[in-house]
């Protein structure tokens, strides 16, 4: 599994007139934000900390009585779309609507094959409807066998406001899915007025939107994984 590492050294500054203006100091990444620095005439002590990859903190250490220091840095955070090797995921396949979901799965599992993902390391799960899958979906969650729960379905609309009633249970359902597990559950319902809609979704001309959400999964399964697993 992929280790961050760390790099921490101390900058002094020793302006030469009465007030420095520094900006655009380093780019720390190839997106990463510009830090910006207005120090005073006496000397300044800065501890810079830079986490590889995922941004950077700036903070001071000593300053004279009465020094003043402004100081601008952002940190981000961020998943990795390197490689999600190691990292182990649960689909939840609404059964409904299946020449959808089918090929919803298939243009997920492909994407996870080629980020490594490991078959072994993936569980599908059946379940009959979309309306289904937020319960399905805690308990996957909950089980903290998975880095990252992949939501599936198709939801058409039809004659009546069936359609209305499954959507926002299907959505509602994913949502809390994942803040009741603390695990990542990715939403990948589609939610369209027509069938043709819905093909056009699932490697027609809009792309595949089960691979999308496969890469949303990989992406947020990193962010948890390096930066907001859960103290034990």
């Amino acid at each position: 599994m992929a280790t961050t590492a760390f790099v921490e050294f101390s900058v002094v500054v020793r302006p030469q007139s009465n007030f420095v203006n520094t900006s655009y100091l380093q780019q720390l990444h190839s997106h990463r934000p510009f830090l910006s620095l207005s120090i005073p005439k006496s000397t300044a002590a800065l501890s810079f900390t830079q986490s590889q990859g995922f941004g950077c903190a700036i903070e001071r250490q000593q300053c004279d009585r009465g020094d003043f220091v402004q100081i601008s840095a952002v940190r981000e955070l961020a998943g990795s779309l390197i490689s999600a090797q190691g990292h182990r995921f649960a689909i939840v396949v609404a059964r409904f609507n299946d020449l959808i979901t089918k090929k919803l799965l298939e243009g997920a599992l492909n994407t996870f094959k080629s980020y490594s993902v490991r078959e072994e390391d993936i569980d599908v799960v059946w379940v009959p409807g979309s309306f289904e899958i937020g319960v399905a979906a805690q308990q996957l969650g909950k089980s903290r066998k998975y880095q990252s729960i992949l939501c599936i379905g198709a939801v058409i609309r039809g004659d009546t406001s069936h359609y209305d009633a499954v959507v926002n249970a299907a959505t509602s359902g994913v949502l809390s899915a994942g803040l009741n597990s603390g695990t990542p559950c990715i939403f990948g319902v589609l939610t369209c007025d027509t069938l043709e809609q819905a093909f056009d979704r699932v490697g027609g001309k809009a792309g595949n939107k089960g691979a999308e959400a496969a890469l949303t999964a990989i992406e947020m399964a990193s962010l948890f994984e390096h930066h907001l697993k859960p103290l034990q």
